[in-house]
């Protein structure tokens, strides 16, 4: 396969800040909030980098939805080896609503327009963990699908993938073009260098709305609240068997 790749990276809060909810429990703190990549939106692109690298890809092409801020996350794709950037314009109530089948539509019209053989996603998001885009995108396209990769390599025009499951791994061979989800495992993410984060300021970037693809971001989901996981109770100490089985009838467990 000698193509393009479409890589989606999204913008999170940063794994490293503490989430604080908003009083109304309409959902977390944004605002002044230290923004990055989702790692395995990291993963992705060093997987769609390393296949130029060897020469099996022509151009790795990074996708990004949201408000304008969500160009930085794209300039960190660039500076880390992708070629060009396009940032889907999705602010105010619609970005606030935005949903795994509305990001799925964008990127499925996007695959059709760049004429790409292969779409590389990270398996999820570290806000809402919903494990769901890569799976809609290749439903919506109609393309095979290779999900929870922890090893990808081409074989001709097909793609053998190696899946984390359940019971260990699972080896599978699918046509292209195809739909991707990467895996904690698959690789280690490259630090962009200054050098590459100078270069990366002059790729471009192409802004596009969701109109002008197409695409509706009605969504079909309403969140209710947000509340913060309960504090977690102190434990105790017990000197016995007996006394560990007296305190856990006291709480009405046996």
């Amino acid at each position: 396969m000698s193509g393009r790749v479409l890589v989606g990276v999204k913008r999170v809060i940063d794994y490293a800040v503490k989430i604080r909810v908003k009083p109304d429990n309409s959902g977390v703190v944004t605002d002044g909030v230290k923004h990055s990549m989702n790692p395995f939106c990291e993963i992705a692109v060093e997987e769609a980098v390393k296949l130029k690298e060897k020469k099996l890809i022509k151009e790795v092409v990074a996708v990004s939805c949201g408000p304008q801020q969500a160009q930085e996350t794209i300039r960190t794709a660039l500076a880390m080896g992708a070629d060009r950037g396009i940032h889907v314009e999705v602010t105010g109530k619609d970005y606030d609503t935005l949903g795994p089948l509305q990001v799925s539509k964008i990127m499925a019209a996007l695959a059709k327009k760049e004429d790409a053989q292969l779409i590389i996603l990270g398996k999820q998001a570290i806000d809402d963990d919903c494990n769901q885009t890569g799976q809609m995108t290749a439903a919506l396209l109609d393309w095979p699908q290779g999900t929870f990769a922890s090893e990808v390599s081409m074989e001709g025009d097909k793609l053998k993938v190696v899946r984390e499951i359940d019971g260990g791994l699972e080896t599978i061979k699918i046509n292209t073009p195809a739909v991707v989800t990467a895996d904690l495992r698959l690789n280690t993410p490259r630090y962009a260098t200054l050098p590459n984060i100078m270069k990366a300021k002059k790729k471009k970037i192409a802004n596009v709305k969701p109109a002008d693809l197409g695409v509706e971001l009605k969504s079909r989901l309403e969140v209710l609240r947000v509340d913060e996981p309960p504090q977690r109770q102190a434990g105790m100490k017990v000197e016995t068997v007996d006394d560990l089985v007296g305190k856990l009838k006291d709480a009405g467990r046996i």
